[in-house]
Formats: structure tokens, sequence, C-alpha cells
């Protein structure tokens, strides 16, 4: 059956109003394909979408029905947690959320024909960025598993080598795998391509699962090997090989050979469970005359109610967050952190400041870095990151974000009670310097060490209190030659004692 002119300007208003309603998590996701290579690959994934579905076309228009209403449940579900995202600023909720609604456009347009456009519409889900939180985490351990691998395959070729974290010690030169080196860059590109390929891979679904779910030890494997081989390089002709256009032209290599990879394990998946078979055979395009459907015979007049209900849930929707976005929120008046006394019992300060690149990145309203100094000569970093509105999904960087980031291996995180309030304790390490930190979130009456509980307090606070300012508190303080950790965890247990009575005047209320 053709799609009436009636269903198709239908459809094209609810994609208008589709993205008109969630362009700021749209536009969220395109700002990070931009600037984060690990998502570059996210400005294809839309045109692969849509080119699957054009070359789809025959099959949709031979399989279209009736409307299905769930498709409007799934919408309204989707929008719920769209407003759930907006308030708490959590993107990956928007982005997951627009998704939903896609399908459940696809369900009242195309009834179901959908069966044809939901796997297209699912390979949007992998140009969405995952929240910094889980990529970190993601990124540190895949740091440690590539290195400890690489590090395997240089011992193979009967090269001394010695590994710290992260660090790859050859004796004359140091390597050091940073995140980019961590196989994110390749596994979700490498992801997206198993994903089509188990798609037009006419086979068994065991078989489609095998090859996309093989993309992930072929990531890791072959990150590895690329760490490996480039410590054989730089053991044998210099530093020079693990730098420059040469380091990333054995990253585009390495991409290719998953690549590669990939389409040899179907080819031998195929000769072995198949042997009579080609490529090209299970491959190959369905011919819309090979698709079954009910009743063939059997025609049916689209009706427009379920589309009416669906642009009426995305006007609410769009109208909801735009008032919430414009209606004056409530910012509690703080003194500035500028004000903030340097001298406290037994510990004296110092301002510090950051970077003004740096501050426009992190988009505080107002900061306080200082070092301070005990009478005993021990000293002591203090850094607060206040926030007067996170509302449009500016909020306090993660130290579990920002620590790789600087170089630092995290050996050990856990969630304590220090001084009666909980706050997280992380022992990081870079090379022979080792250092511990203090942090957590303060603000709005509440102090919290969880990340996750505290979006869902801002969610909270956002509806009831009309108000979403926050903090985060994180102190720092070195381990010295012959100390231990417990004398890093007093230094820093006594030096709360003397700020938090004062810290609560300027973020607490």
């Amino acid at each position: 059956m053709l799609m009436t002119s009636r269903q198709l300007w239908l459809l094209v208003l609810m994609l208008a109003l589709a993205v008109a309603t969630y362009w700021n998590g749209l536009a969220e996701a395109v700002h990070r394909w931009g600037s984060q290579e690990e998502y570059s690959h996210g400005y294809l994934i839309p045109l692969v979408t849509a080119y699957i579905l054009w070359e789809k076309r025959g099959l949709i228009k031979t399989a279209m029905g009736p409307p299905i209403w769930w498709g409007v449940a799934l919408i309204g579900f989707a929008i719920t947690l769209f407003v759930v995202g907006e308030i708490s600023a959590l993107f990956i909720l928007i982005q997951y959320s627009f998704i939903m609604v896609l399908i459940g456009i696809s369900m009242i347009t195309l009834g179901r024909a959908t069966r044809f456009t939901l796997a297209p519409i699912l390979l949007l889900l992998f140009a969405i960025p995952l929240p910094y939180v889980i990529e970190v985490q993601l990124t540190a351990g895949l740091q440690l598993f590539s290195s400890w691998l690489g590090v395997q395959f240089i011992r193979f070729f009967q090269i001394p080598v010695f590994l710290e974290g992260n660090i790859i010690d050859l004796g004359v030169y140091q390597l050091q795998v940073v995140e980019a080196c961590s196989g994110l860059r390749y596994l979700f590109p490498l992801m997206s391509l198993g994903f089509i390929a188990a798609y037009f891979y006419q086979a068994a679904f065991w078989k489609r699962a095998v090859v996309f779910l093989a993309t992930i030890p072929i990531t890791i494997l072959m990150n590895s090997f690329r760490i490996g081989m480039i410590g054989v390089l730089v053991d044998n002709f210099g530093i020079s090989m693990a730098e420059g256009f040469l380091h990333d032209f054995e990253g585009w290599i390495i991409f290719m050979a998953c690549a590669a990879i990939l389409a040899l394990l179907i080819w031998v998946m195929e000769k072995v469970t198949n042997p009579n078979a080609s490529l090209a055979s299970v491959f190959g395009v369905v011919e819309p005359s090979s698709v079954k459907i009910n009743n063939p015979n059997m025609s049916f007049s689209y009706t427009a109610k379920p589309a009416a209900v669906v642009m009426l849930l995305l006007i609410s929707a769009f109208s909801v967050t735009r008032f919430i976005d414009t209606r004056t929120e409530y910012v509690p008046s703080y003194p500035a952190f500028v004000n903030f006394p340097m001298q406290l019992e037994g510990w004296s300060g110092s301002h510090d400041s950051l970077e003004e690149r740096v501050i426009q990145v992190l988009g505080m309203s107002d900061y306080l870095m200082a070092n301070f100094i005990s009478d005993d000569s021990e000293m002591v970093n203090f850094y607060v990151a206040y926030y007067e509105s996170q509302r449009k999904g500016v909020s306090p960087h993660s130290p579990r974000v920002c620590i790789p980031g600087g170089g630092w291996e995290i050996a050990r995180l856990q969630r304590i009670e220090a001084n009666g309030q909980p706050a997280n304790r992380v022992v990081i390490k870079r090379g022979a310097e080792e250092q511990l930190v203090y942090y957590w979130f303060a603000g709005r009456g509440r102090n919290v060490a969880n990340e996750y509980l505290n979006k869902w307090y801002l969610f909270q606070d956002a509806i009831f209190e009309n108000r979403s300012d926050g903090a985060l508190v994180r102190i720092v303080t070195g381990v010295g030659p012959g100390e231990t950790l417990e004398d890093a965890d007093r230094r820093i247990l006594d030096f709360m004692s003397k700020a938090q009575p004062e810290l609560e005047n300027f973020i607490m209320d």
C-alpha cells in the first residue's frame, strides 16, 4: 500500500515537532560528536539510518498497515522520560527518549511495517554519547587491561618491560597509555559497524548476535596489539614511532584490521555452518514480493487520531519544558568565594586560580581554589565549584572524570563517612606520585557522595523547590616520602573540621 499524502504530512509534522521538542538534547549529542573523537562516527549514523530506510522503502510500502495504538503509549512513556531528563539535566534520558519517540511515530504511521524500520532507528543508539561518569570508568578499565595485554605482547619478543598502572617502562623510554589509547575510539564505531553487518546478515539470530558481540573482544585485542606493537617499534627505532602522523596512521590501520576480522568471522561461520553458500547470498536484498503479510488483499483506511494525540503530547512536552526553562528560578544569595577566610584554626591559605579556558569549559557561577598550609607545614588543596543553576545541563564535573584527564590513575575509590558526612575517598597515582582526594556534592541543605543520588535530589528540588544550585567540594593532599595514607587521611579530616563550618555559610542554605 502506498502512503497517502495525509499520512506523509502527518509524518513530517510529527518529526518536526519531535526535533523541535528535543532540540537541546540533540544539540548536546552533536556537540560531543565534534569535541570527542570517540563519538566522531556519530555524524555518519543518521545518514546510514536514512540510507537503510530508503533501501527498505519497497518492503515498508508492502507491509504497511493500520496505526498501532501502542505507539501512542510508547511516546507517552518517552515524553515522561524526556521531562525527567530535562529537569535533571541527564541528556542520555532525553536522547534515548527521542529514539523511543521515533519508534512510536513509525508504529502509528506505518503500522506493522515498523518491523522494517525498528533496526535502522535502533542504530541511532550508537550515536548517543555515554554519560561522562560511565565513560571515564569504562576508559579507565580498558586502559589498564589494554596496557596489560600490550605488555604481554612486548614480552613475547623478549623485550624487558615493566608495567606500572598505565605506564609501560622500556628502560630508555616510557610510554603512557592515555585515555585516547583505551580503545573506545575503535569500540563505538566498530560496534556500530557490527550492528549494521548483523542487520544485513541473512542468517540465524545466533550468528547475528555473534557478529555484533564479537566487536568487543576484537576491539580490545587489536587495541592491545597496537599498544604492544608501538612498544616493540619504540624499543627498536626510537620514540618517534609513538608520535605524530605515524601514531595516528597506526590507529586507522588497526581499525581497518578490526573490520577485516569481522568480515573474516562471518566468512568462517558460513564456511563451517553453510559451506555451499556465498557471502553475496547471505547479504542479499530481501525483495518486497517475499514479504509475508497476514492478508495481502486487505485494505484499510488510515485514521489520523493516533497522530493527533501524539502531536498534542509533543506540543505539551515542548510547552512544559520551555516553561521550566523560562520561569524564574530561585537562586539563593550567597557571599562570593573571594570572601572565604584564608585563616582557619591551625591553617593559613592563599588563593589560587584556574585558567580562563578551564573556567569557560566548566561553566561555574563561582569557585574557590586555595592552598592551605598547617602550622606543621602540611598542605592541602581546597577546591569548590559552585553552580547557581544546573537546568541547562551545566553541572559539576565529577573528579572521576577529571582525575584521569590529568594523567592520574584512580588506584582506589570508596565511599566513607568523613567527620559525620558522606564523602568519596580516592587514592590516585601518577608514576611514583601518590595523592589522596576527598570529594562530595553540597548544596540545598545536604551533602551527597553518590553522583546518581545527587542527580535524583537535583530532579526533586527542581520540581518542588524551583532551584537547582549546588557545588562540588574537593580536598587534595599529597602522600609524601615516609608518609602513609593514614597520615593523609588525618590531615584532610583535620582541615575538613575547620573548613566545613565556614563553607556552610556559602553553599548550604
